[in-house]
């Protein structure tokens, strides 16, 4: 449980701390958003933006802004390669610098998702945690957050949930902003940004019995 001063935090602090640094920061970068837009058309062709309905607060769904990374080939069948065949040179560099991830400052704006919070994962997964696991969604997920710099996509899943409820537990203003700043010194190092052996963080299928 989130004591008094945490839980005031989050309910209207942490909503202007958010929009206080997004609104600008979106305004700063637009120029370069615009650069990289035009950079994505041209490498992957039509459809700037990667679109997915995430689970946000309460599992309730929102749709996620991010740069496409990948292109839509499919084999034979008709179905989607695996992601490390349609993740190109160009995406690859833009996951590496986090660079894709900046029209999520949209979603922040919108009140869908904060600075620094549990990453939006995929809907699927919602039926798939343990209780404790599901404590992840009672903040609005995030740019970045506690597991992010703990490792970010070279965690576990459990340690990764772990990470996110301990979050959830000892949510404070002086929290997000030492995470703002370590994300800062993560991305410029380019750590934790795929799991080892994978292009893409792998599926998680729930905790096996």
């Amino acid at each position: 449980m989130r004591r008094t001063g945490a839980a005031g935090y989050a309910e209207g602090g942490k909503r202007l701390l958010d929009l206080a640094l997004a609104v600008p920061a979106l305004a700063v970068a637009a120029p370069l958003l615009a650069v990289i837009a035009v950079l994505v058309r041209l490498s992957l062709g039509p459809g700037v933006l990667f679109r997915q309905v995430r689970p946000g607060r309460y599992g309730r769904p929102f749709v996620l802004l991010k740069f496409r990374t990948m292109t839509d080939d499919v084999d034979a069948a008709g179905r989607l390669l695996p992601d490390g065949e349609r993740l190109t040179r160009w995406g690859r560099w833009l996951r590496a610098t986090s660079l894709d991830e900046l029209p999520e400052l949209i979603n922040v704006i919108k009140g869908e998702m904060s600075l620094v919070g549990p990453r939006p994962l995929l809907m699927q997964y919602l039926v798939r945690y343990t209780p404790e696991q599901a404590r992840r969604h009672e903040v609005r997920p995030g740019l970045t957050g506690w597991a992010q710099v703990h490792g970010r996509n070279a965690l576990s899943w459990e340690d990764r949930f772990a990470l996110d409820v301990w979050y959830v537990e000892h949510l404070s203003w002086g929290l997000d902003v030492r995470i703002l700043a370590r994300t800062v010194g993560q991305v410029l190092r380019r750590e934790g940004i795929a799991h080892p052996g994978q292009a893409t963080m792998e599926e998680f299928r729930g905790v096996e019995a």
